[in-house]
């Protein structure tokens, strides 16, 4: 099986430690390692370097090559543009098309976390031996809820429909993305509803005949080799809500799997104890809780009193102070920073 490590997004969500020149999953936030390194160590111990590959774009083949000496750099995928996972997934289908491979393909991420590293492999190699099985379908892997967390995707899990090398499989009912918090809380209280990391386990040949019939303008755009007319779309908006929910299984997994794609997830991330703070840099707090106080400026103290719930950035250049329950807002700040022309902050 090829794995696909997915690292071409800018991560605008974490700005200002992310940035566009070295976004979230380069960054060595975790024990003086990187997300893409730590999402590469992973799967190089089952599938060996040989079949794993990293998608991005060419802004970031110097950083992905000095991260990981040991991949080959003819397994560096190279978007001509920055489109969206809809024609990304695309343009990795088609790579592999014109290599002549049609076989089992995973698709992962450069930017999470997990502390069960043995069940995600279990599951990949499972996802494997069923899509050996039955090439013509999707398979999930799903992540156990630790609480009702309504900044992430759901998927409901259906009727157990199988069992390989004791591991059950169930049908796949939908998916439920950010659902309104009251929502959230009965989808988590059920039992039904499990976190969508967005891993999955498909055919290339499947895939291919998925957005031949789903999605045909990404995939003339991107076989003309025309990649950049092709539309700004999620690979879920492409393809996956117009699949028949039969095209499709689910293996359940309990990886401790978390996306610290915010500034506050960051902070959960990182803390042991959902009211811990998490304090880098020369910062004190004084009667501060649950928060995340980030200070990259050695000759500057950050002193905070009183804060609960709150995110601190402090960098060279710029300060972020924003509510735990705003952190999802930050892109749209990045966004109204790039229309009043302030590229050079990002």
């Amino acid at each position: 099986m090829k794995i696909v490590i997915f690292a071409g997004g800018a991560g605008t969500r974490l700005w200002p430690l992310s940035r566009e020149n070295s976004p979230k999953q380069f960054d060595k936030f975790f024990n003086g390692q990187s997300t893409i390194q730590l999402a590469y160590e992973r799967v190089v111990p089952v599938f060996g370097a040989q079949d794993i590959y990293v998608q991005t774009t060419a802004q970031y083949a110097e950083e992905i090559q000095s991260q990981l000496p040991e991949l080959p750099v003819e397994n560096i995928f190279l978007e001509p543009a920055r489109r969206d996972v809809g024609p990304a997934v695309g343009y990795t289908i088609n790579k592999f098309d014109k290599m002549g491979y049609s076989e089992p393909i995973a698709i992962i991420w450069a930017d999470h976390l997990m502390d069960r590293v043995d069940e995600f492999r279990e599951a990949l190699q499972t996802g494997e031996k069923l899509i050996n099985a039955d090439p013509q379908r999707f398979i999930f892997i799903a992540e156990k809820p630790r609480f009702a967390n309504n900044n992430l995707g759901w998927m409901k899990l259906g009727d157990k429909k199988g069992e390989i090398d004791g591991q059950d499989y169930y049908g796949f009912e939908g998916w439920k993305y950010k659902p309104e918090k009251a929502l959230c809380d009965e989808m988590y209280a059920c039992g039904q509803y499990f976190w969508n990391p967005g891993y999955f386990i498909t055919s290339v040949a499947f895939l291919k005949e998925c957005y031949q019939k789903l999605a045909p303008e990404i995939y003339t755009k991107i076989t003309s080799g025309n990649y950049e007319g092709a539309p700004k779309i999620s690979f879920d908006n492409a393809i996956i809500e117009k699949v028949d929910l039969s095209s499709a299984v689910i293996l359940k997994t309990d990886m401790g799997w978390s996306d610290p794609g915010t500034l506050y997830a960051l902070k959960e991330a990182l803390a042991e104890n959902i009211e811990d703070n998490v304090a880098k840099g020369n910062v004190i707090d004084f009667e501060t809780k649950d928060s995340l106080i980030y200070n990259l400026e050695d000759e500057k103290i950050v002193a905070a009193v009183g804060l609960e719930g709150m995110v601190v950035v402090n960098t060279k250049d710029t300060l972020v102070v924003v509510p735990k329950d705003k952190v999802v807002r930050v892109s749209d700040l990045v966004k109204e920073m790039k229309r009043r022309g302030l590229e050079e902050y990002l």
